[in-house]
């Protein structure tokens, strides 16, 4: 049973995992949509995957935003998951668990996914940004729903 001690630390682990994850993501997500600190930017990364790139880098890039944030959480945490399955599908399998030089396996992927699973399953936790959007309720009242 939960009760309102709890949550107090429960909200702050939840942060941390929402920056964590998100501050990967949206770098790395960087890379790969605007080239930066040394990415290949949206063409190349079209050129290496194909016509999923144009869902993959704005996937990260967003994706890492929204947790950050805590806005569309849920979303961003649900996304990134599918992502990261694909990577293992398509390029990590192959190499097996470990993620040592010069076969990268899917260990890495397989800890994001499991960073990304407490966020999809509970939220972004109390303190996101989408709370306080006034345009979740009326004036003077405390939305229903955030967005998650």
């Amino acid at each position: 049973m939960e009760t309102s001690a709890d949550r107090g630390p429960v909200d702050i682990a939840l942060l941390s995992i929402r920056l964590v994850l998100g501050v990967i993501f949206a770098i790395h997500g960087s890379q790969l949509l605007f080239g930066a600190f040394g990415g290949p930017g949206l063409q190349g990364t079209v050129s290496f995957m194909g016509p999923i790139g144009y869902l993959v880098a704005p996937g990260q890039f967003f994706g890492g935003l929204g947790l950050i944030f805590g806005i569309l959480s849920r979303f961003s945490a649900a996304s990134i998951i599918v992502i990261m399955i694909g990577a293992i599908v398509q390029v990590h399998w192959k190499n097996g668990f470990f993620n040592t030089p010069p076969n990268l396996g899917f260990e890495y992927n397989l800890a994001l996914i499991g960073l990304a699973l407490p966020i999809l399953i509970a939220g972004p936790g109390r303190f996101t940004l989408a709370r306080p959007l006034p345009f979740l309720g009326a004036p003077g009242e405390a939305p229903a729903t955030p967005i998650e």
